[in-house]
């Protein structure tokens, strides 16, 4: 039996973002269900689709909360007090990318194994959301840029966070064990450095 009366709109759309995200985070995307949500929340699936509008919209709701909590992992990784701040800030940055998808493996992977049908686009206010992990890495990137470079910072931070990637996913999948590699976070950091110092960085 639902709980239709329960809880407001913007309750039930936040309760099952939460479990949902927690469904993601125990089965992977492979092993996601929707009705598994329903149930664990004491609502039918339709609720979840009224909320929602559709499966692709209630997978984005939850992968944009991981791109949130993933921001904020970063965020934490390069604050803290002044004395205790990384000095090496780039390194800092890379090293919390593979952290948090060691840590967080499913509901990392499940950002990149869910694919919006063709022709449609990532809703505005989702966009929007998702936008702040790249923020990140486009103002740590500029701080190291020269002035006269700098307006190059947020396509340079494109290509490192597909440089990070490409590693971090290797590493993960195990492939770079395949090949003989087994510091996959030095060779990430390495290159991000060379890139940068191509750009005229002061590393």
């Amino acid at each position: 039996m639902g709980r239709r009366s329960d809880h407001s709109r913007e309750e039930l759309e936040a309760l099952i973002i939460a479990e949902g995200h927690r469904h993601m985070a125990e089965a992977g995307f492979a092993k996601f269900s929707s009705r598994e949500v329903a149930k664990r929340i004491g609502y039918s699936v339709g609720t979840l689709y009224n909320i929602f509008g559709s499966y692709d919209r209630l997978i984005i709701a939850i992968n944009t909360r991981t791109f949130r909590l993933w921001a904020a992992w970063l965020e934490e990784g390069l604050a803290g007090n002044p004395q205790d701040r990384p000095q090496d800030r780039i390194a800092a940055l890379v090293e919390g990318y593979f952290s948090f998808a060691q840590e967080n493996t499913h509901i990392w992977m499940a950002i990149y194994d869910h694919r919006l049908p063709p022709g449609i686009p990532m809703p505005q206010d989702y966009a929007g959301q998702r936008a702040g992990l790249t923020e990140i890495v486009v103002r740590e990137v500029a701080a190291v840029l020269p002035c006269e470079t700098r307006d190059i910072a947020p396509r340079l931070a494109r290509s490192l966070v597909a440089t990070v990637h490409g590693h971090c996913t290797f590493a993960l999948n195990g492939s770079f064990a395949l090949l003989g590699e087994t510091d996959p976070l030095e060779m990430a950091t390495a290159r991000v450095k060379e890139s940068l110092r191509a750009a005229g960085a002061k590393l």
